[in-house]
C-alpha cells in the first residue's frame, strides 16, 4: 500500500492511485497524462487519500466522457461541463450528489496548466447586465468600496433592474412607487439589519442611474429608511461568563480548536468585524512592536495594539495549528484545500462555539458589541471606544452608553413635575 503524499501515481496508459480506501482509480483517455500532476496538487493542498481518490475518479469519468463524445480537452466549455454533470447525476445513483462546485478542483487544475480554456460568461439578451458592470466599476473606482460590499450592492442592483423596462438606453417606469414597492417586497423576507443593507445599496444604485442619465429624476429620497438595531433600547452584548464559556468550548489540543480560540479572542477583545478577521494576513502582525494592521470599511488600513492574550492565542495557533503552505491568510480552513476562511466561515466558527457552550446561536457582530460594552464598563470614555472600534461617527459609539444609567443621568434634563 502506497502512501498518498508523492506516491500512488504512475504514468503509461493510465494512472492508478492507491490509498487507505479500497478504490483503485485508473485514468485513461485524453486526461491520463495530467493525472499525476493532479494527484500531486491534491496532496499539496492537503486532501486526504480518500478525498483525492474521489477527485481522480471524477477525472477518469470526465476523460472517458470526452472520448465518448469525440471532444478534446481544449474544446471543453461550461455548457458541456454542465451536460457532463447532469448526465452523470441522471445515469448513476453513485453520482447523484455531483455538482459544478464539486468539479471545481479538477477544472481549476486543468485551467491552470492550460489544458482547458477559461470559461467565458454566457452572453445575455438584456441590457441591464452591462449596466450592472458599469455600476460595479463606479463602486470600485469612484466610491472605493470593499469587495464584499460591492458583491452585496451588485445583488441588489440585479434584483431591482431585472424587472425594469429599457427603451433607447433609458430605464422607464421607475418611480417613487416602484422603489418603495421593491423595498417593501424585500422586507417580507429579510431581517431589519439585512433590509438596511438593501436600502443602502439601492440608494447607491439610484444615484448612479441618475448620474448616468438612465433615469430622469433623483429617487434616492424615495427609498424608505429601514429600521435597525440602533433603534432598539438594549445593546446586544453577551455576559462575561458567556464569552468565557464560548472560549472554553474550544478544544485547544487540536489545530481547529486553537484556530477557533484565536478567532473568538480577536472578536471579543478587539471588536473586529467578521470580514476584518477573515481579511487578516500573517503579514499584518508585527510581533516586535505588538501591533496589528486591520483593513476596515472602505479598505482603510489602521494600526491597532495587539493585547498580550490576543497575541498569545494567535501565536499558539500559528505555531501548533496553522498549516504551512502558500496561503498568507491568517485563519485557514480546517479541511482541504487550506484556503483562508471567508467572513461567513468566521460566523460559522462563532455559531459552533455557541452550540458547544449551550448558548443561543449569535452572529459574530454580537462579540463586537460585547467588546464595546466591556470597555465602557471598565470606564473607558466614548471617544476611546470609538477609536478602538474605528467608528467614523460619534453617534455610532454613543449607542453603547444607552445602558449606562449613571452616565446618562449626568446629561439627562429634569422632567417637568418629576422628582429627581
Amino acid at each position: 500500500m502506497l502512501s498518498f503524499a508523492g506516491a500512488g501515481c504512475s504514468g503509461g496508459g493510465g494512472v492508478i492511485m492507491n490509498g487507505p480506501s479500497p478504490s483503485r482509480v485508473r485514468v485513461s483517455g485524453p486526461l491520463a497524462v495530467y493525472a499525476a500532476g493532479f494527484c500531486e496538487e491534491l496532496s499539496a493542498l492537503g486532501y486526504s487519500a480518500r478525498s483525492a481518490a474521489g477527485h481522480l475518479q471524477l477525472m477518469a469519468h470526465l476523460s472517458r466522457w470526452l472520448v465518448e463524445i469525440s471532444l478534446g480537452p481544449g474544446e471543453l466549455t461550461m455548457p458541456q461541463v454542465e451536460r457532463f454533470v447532469q448526465g452523470r447525476r441522471d445515469g448513476s445513483r453513485v453520482h447523484r450528489s455531483l455538482t459544478l462546485r464539486g468539479m471545481q478542483p479538477l477544472l481549476e487544475h486543468l485551467r491552470r496548466i492550460g489544458v482547458i480554456p477559461a470559461f467565458e460568461p454566457a452572453a445575455t439578451s438584456s441590457g441591464y447586465e452591462a449596466v450592472i458592470e458599469q455600476f460595479t466599476g463606479y463602486l470600485l473606482d469612484e466610491r472605493g468600496l470593499a469587495a464584499s460590499t460591492i458583491v452585496n450592492y451588485r445583488a441588489v442592483a440585479g434584483r431591482f433592474l431585472a424587472g425594469g423596462r429599457w427603451e433607447s438606453g433609458v430605464l422607464v417606469g421607475v418611480s417613487s412607487e416602484s422603489v418603495n414597492s421593491f423595498v417593501l417586497g424585500e422586507a417580507t423576507r429579510r431581517s431589519s439589519g439585512s433590509l438596511n443593507t438593501v436600502a443602502t445599496g439601492l440608494r447607491a444604485l439610484l444615484r448612479f442611474l441618475h448620474a448616468q442619465h438612465y433615469i430622469s429624476a433623483p429617487l434616492v429620497d424615495a427609498v424608505p429608511v429601514a429600521p435597525s438595531w440602533r433603534d432598539r433600547g438594549v445593546v446586544r452584548a453577551l455576559a462575561a461568563d458567556e464569552v468565557v464559556r464560548m472560549l472554553q468550548s474550544c478544544d485547544r489540543r487540536t489545530g481547529t480548536g486553537r484556530r477557533d480560540f484565536a478567532i473568538l479572542t480577536v472578536l471579543a477583545r478587539l471588536g473586529l468585524r467578521r470580514g476584518e478577521v477573515a481579511a487578516l494576513s500573517v503579514d499584518d502582525i508585527n510581533w516586535h512592536t505588538g501591533e496589528l494592521v486591520v483593513t476596515g470599511k472602505g479598505n482603510h488600513c489602521e494600526l491597532l495594539p495587539l493585547p498580550v492574550d490576543v497575541g498569545e492565542a494567535i501565536a499558539d495557533y500559528c505555531r501548533d495549528g496553522r498549516r504551512n503552505g502558500g496561503c498568507r491568510t491568517l485563519f485557514l480552513s480546517s479541511l482541504a484545500p487550506w484556503d483562508g476562511l471567508s467572513p461567513s466561515g468566521i460566523g460559522q466558527v462563532v455559531a459552533r462555539a455557541c452550540q458547544r457552550a449551550g448558548l443561543a446561536v449569535i452572529g459574530a457582530h454580537r462579540l463586537r458589541h460585547t467588546a464595546a460594552t466591556g470597555m465602557r464598563a471598565a470606564g473607558a470614555p466614548l471617544f476611546e471606544i470609538g477609536q478602538a472600534l474605528r467608528h467614523r461617527h460619534v453617534a455610532s459609539t454613543a449607542l453603547y452608553a444607552r445602558d449606562d444609567l449613571a452616565a446618562l443621568r449626568v446629561v439627562a434634563r429634569p422632567w417637568p413635575g418629576g422628582g429627581r
